[in-house]
């Protein structure tokens, strides 16, 4: 059953066009692969670095296209975790979003610790849970002022970027032959870098799980959806060569600031304070789109009494879930003062990769009617989705399938008493 819009009974207000659906997608994809993942991905890749580039492509396509469909049907806060309940079952939902609200929290801290990493190195973490603060005061006042805070950042990523890009590929350290595929990049190798890369391109969902806050969400999230995917591949593919080209895969692996490297590696050194400046615009962009899906995911989950009901309010002068987002400010604070950002990104990967499992389980189900996808998407998406998630580094593993089964567990008790 399609939900009602909940906007004229304490509910969202739907503010966001398509430029501003895709600009949030955008700081959401944009920096958090550029600046965490392409230097672990190249560690487990080598020389088969653009090929795990091209896996994570296809899977996040996948996933794109089969959540696009879900949301446009569904345009309501809380993405997968919605798209689950209503199309396989209350605890499909539940799991769904237990995975991202814990993976994409943990995901915020990698993001804010990427921000104090690059501004004041010395005082990472105090940088990063005064960031965590900042951006949950942005978001407290309103999400179109947070659409704005995203295109700017998004604005000056691009631009850094497109900087880096042309000044390794023009420069007379980058030698072709440094893409190619070698005889030392390994099947599993490639995987397990896909499923770090896939990391980056995860930002689309913030799109989805800003559907009740989307105009005419049945045209404009399936059409931004696939342009923000679009724009970022395109984006990191340029990146992936200029830096491949210039450092070469084992200099890339070991470089703790890839682009900075790859820039003074180009000849020009001078440009590393403007990478680093670049790096935490990304990852203040992408933090601030992070915390904006986990809130709202959040507001879904108290509303069905799977988290507290007191972070179900929505502030009657801003509309925005402010308990939630105090709440997850709160715990993303804590987080950033105290975790690493080299254990997050696997983890959170593996939670994101279950959330997209079970979102493309929910598509095979949609009927002609209700514009399903072609069958081959969601089935492809579900299985490269499982595939990835395995063949992450084992601890990773290990931490998610803990956190899901601890989910799941939670989720039997409440069921046991009758609360589920």
């Amino acid at each position: 059953m399609v939900q009602a819009d909940p906007a004229g009974a304490g509910g969202l207000k739907r503010r966001l066009g398509l430029f501003d659906a895709v600009t949030i997608g955008l700081g959401a994809m944009i920096g958090a692969g550029i600046f965490a993942a392409l230097a672990p991905a190249a560690g487990a890749a080598g020389s088969g670095l653009l090929p795990a580039l091209a896996g994570a492509a296809v899977v996040a396509y996948c996933n794109a296209t089969s959540s696009a469909r879900l949301a446009a049907r569904y345009p309501a806060s809380g993405g997968t975790y919605v798209y689950g309940r209503e199309r396989l079952g209350a605890f499909w939902g539940y799991l769904a979003g237990w995975g991202f609200v814990v993976g994409k929290t943990a995901s915020c801290a990698a993001m804010a610790l990427t921000v104090g990493l690059y501004v004041w190195p010395g005082q990472a973490h105090a940088v990063a849970a005064a960031a965590v603060v900042a951006l949950t005061a942005v978001n407290y006042a309103g999400v179109r002022k947070s659409a704005w805070l995203t295109r700017a950042l998004v604005a000056v990523v691009l631009a850094v970027l497109t900087v880096v890009v042309t000044v390794c590929l023009t420069s007379r350290a980058a030698d072709p032959g440094r893409l190619d595929p070698g005889a030392g990049a390994t099947a599993g190798g490639v995987l397990q870098a896909a499923g770090l890369l896939f990391f980056a391109f995860a930002g689309y969902a913030r799109i989805a799980t800003l559907g009740e806050e989307v105009r005419d969400p049945a045209r404009t999230i399936p059409r931004a959806v696939p342009v923000a995917l679009g724009i970022t591949l395109v984006v990191y593919a340029a990146v992936a060569v200029a830096a491949l080209a210039v450092l070469g895969p084992a200099r890339l692996a070991g470089a703790a600031a890839p682009l900075a490297e790859a820039v003074r590696a180009a000849g020009t050194p001078e440009l590393v304070p403007l990478v680093r400046a670049g790096a935490a615009a990304a990852a203040l962009g992408s933090l601030l789109a992070l915390i904006l899906g986990v809130s709202r995911t959040t507001l879904a989950m108290a509303r069905d009494r799977h988290l507290p009901a007191v972070l179900a309010a929505v502030h009657p002068r801003f509309h925005v879930p402010h308990r939630a987002e105090l709440a997850v400010g709160a715990v993303v604070a804590v987080l950033a003062a105290t975790a690493d950002v080299r254990a997050a990104i696997g983890f959170s990967s593996f939670g994101v990769l279950a959330y997209y499992a079970v979102a493309n389980a929910a598509a095979l189900t949609l009927t002609a009617a209700e514009h399903r996808p072609p069958r081959a998407i969601p089935v492809i998406g579900l299985a490269g989705c499982l595939v990835l998630a395995f063949a992450l580094p084992a601890t990773a593993v290990l931490a998610g399938a803990a956190v899901l089964a601890a989910g799941a567990a939670a989720y039997g008790v409440r069921a046991a008493r009758g609360s589920a």
